[in-house]
C-alpha cells in the first residue's frame, strides 16, 4: 500500500500513453495498460462518495486488462480484490493478479444466454451477497469508467491540437465514448469509428462464440452510448491477429489483438481521408499473446494467417455484417433505430421494438 497520494499519482503517470505518429495523418495513443485509468478513477470516486472504506472487498468481472488495472490500483491503495474471470484469462495474467494480492475465481462454463460474461456476473453477485462489505466496480455501467478518459482527451489535445477522427475498439464502451465526448466539446464535428468483432451484441449482432477477445461483448453495457458513433466496423480474429503481427513488423510496436484490430481500421480510414488527423487507441501490450498471436504455429494451426486484407464491405444492417471485415455508417443513431431492437442491458434478452 502507498499512503502518499502524490506517489500514487506519480506511479499512475508511468501508464500514460505514448503518442506515436504512424503515418502523416495517423497517430496512435499507445498504452502500457489503458484500464489502469478507469480502475484508479472508479476506486477514487467510490472512496470520495463514501461507497467503500479500507475494509471493503472490491469485486469485478474481467478476463484481462481491467482485472490487472484493478489489481494494481487496489495494491496501491490497500484494498482487497476479488476477480471473477473465465478460460480466456491468460495464465500469466492470473499469476500476476495473484502476486498483486487478488483472489481469482475462474467460472467453468458459459451460460446459454449471456455466455461467459453472464456466468461471471452471476458469480460476482454471489460473492457480493456472501460478503456484506463488498463493492462491485461494474465497469460496464459505472459512469466513472467513461469519465476517467477526460485525462486522455486532454493529453491528445495538448500533444496534437486539432483531431478530426478517433478510432477505438469497443468492449465496455468506456474508452471510446468517454474520450469522444470530451473531444467533441472542442471539436463538434469529430468523426468516431468503433471497432467490434463478429458475434458481439454491442452493435446488433447475435451473441456467438468469439475468438477475438478484448473487444466485443455478450451484454449491452450502459457505458456504451451508440449515438457517439459515426461508423462501426466488425473485424475477424484472423484479420485482427494478422494486422497485429504486421504492425509489429512494420513499427516494432508490440501490441495485442485489440490494438491490431484498431490499427487495421484506423489505417484504412486515414488512407481514405488524407486531410483528416486520425487518432487510434492501442489499449494492450503483446506479452499476454506470446503463445497465441506471436506464435507462428498457433496462427497456422488455427487458420489465423491471411494473405491480404479485404476491402471492408459496406452493409446496411448489423445482421448483414460478415463473414469478413464489414462496416456500417451508424450515423450517430440509437441502437433501436439502427437494429429495430429495444436497447437492453445487464444480460436482459433483446426483443423486437
Amino acid at each position: 500500500m502507498i499512503n502518499d497520494y502524490k506517489s500514487r499519482n506519480s506511479l499512475l503517470d508511468t501508464y500514460r500513453p505514448a503518442i506515436v505518429r504512424l503515418a502523416g495523418n495517423l497517430i496512435a495513443a499507445s498504452f502500457p495498460l489503458m484500464k489502469i485509468y478507469p480502475a484508479h478513477a472508479c476506486l477514487e470516486q467510490a472512496a470520495a462518495r463514501g461507497v467503500i472504506d479500507p475494509d471493503t472487498l472490491i469485486v469485478e468481472s474481467s478476463s484481462g486488462t481491467m482485472a490487472l488495472g484493478l489489481a494494481i490500483a487496489c495494491r496501491w491503495s490497500g484494498y482487497k480484490l476479488a476477480i471473477v474471470s473465465d478460460a480466456a484469462c491468460d495464465p500469466l495474467v492470473t499469476m500476476r493478479l495473484k502476486d498483486l494480492g487478488a483472489d481469482v475465481t475462474i467460472v467453468p462454463a458459459p451460460l446459454a444466454v449471456g455466455g461467459y460474461q453472464r456466468a461471471r456476473l452471476n458469480k460476482v453477485d454471489e460473492i457480493c451477497r456472501l460478503v456484506p462489505n463488498s463493492w462491485w466496480v461494474n465497469q460496464y455501467d459505472n459512469v466513472d469508467n467513461a469519465q476517467s478518459y477526460s485525462a486522455l482527451a486532454a493529453d491528445l489535445v495538448e500533444s496534437l491540437g486539432r483531431i478530426d477522427c478517433i478510432v477505438g475498439t469497443v468492449g465496455s464502451g468506456g474508452s471510446v465514448c468517454g474520450t469522444a465526448n470530451y473531444l467533441r466539446m472542442l471539436f463538434p464535428h469529430l468523426y468516431v469509428v468503433g471497432v467490434d468483432t463478429l458475434g458481439s451484441v454491442l452493435f446488433g449482432q447475435p451473441d456467438e462464440h468469439r475468438t477475438l477477445r478484448g473487444l466485443g461483448n455478450s451484454l449491452l453495457p450502459q457505458n456504451l452510448d451508440h449515438t457517439v458513433f459515426n461508423e462501426v466496423h466488425w473485424v475477424t480474429a484472423a484479420e485482427a491477429y494478422t494486422a497485429t503481427r504486421i504492425l509489429h513488423r512494420d513499427t516494432a510496436l508490440f501490441r495485442g489483438g485489440t490494438s491490431g484490430a484498431c490499427w487495421l481500421v484506423a489505417r484504412h480510414w486515414a488512407e481514405n481521408h488524407p486531410d483528416q488527423r486520425t487518432v487510434c487507441l492501442f489499449p494492450d501490450d503483446g506479452y499476454r499473446y506470446l503463445q497465441s498471436i506471436y506464435d507462428d504455429a498457433y496462427m497456422t494451426q488455427n487458420n489465423l494467417w491471411i494473405e491480404s486484407f479485404p476491402e471492408p464491405r459496406p452493409v446496411k444492417h448489423p445482421l448483414d455484417a460478415g463473414p469478413k471485415w464489414s462496416y456500417l455508417h451508424w450515423a450517430r443513431r440509437s441502437y433501436g433505430v439502427v437494429t429495430g431492437l429495444k436497447n437492453a442491458s445487464n444480460g436482459q434478452v433483446l426483443s423486437a421494438a
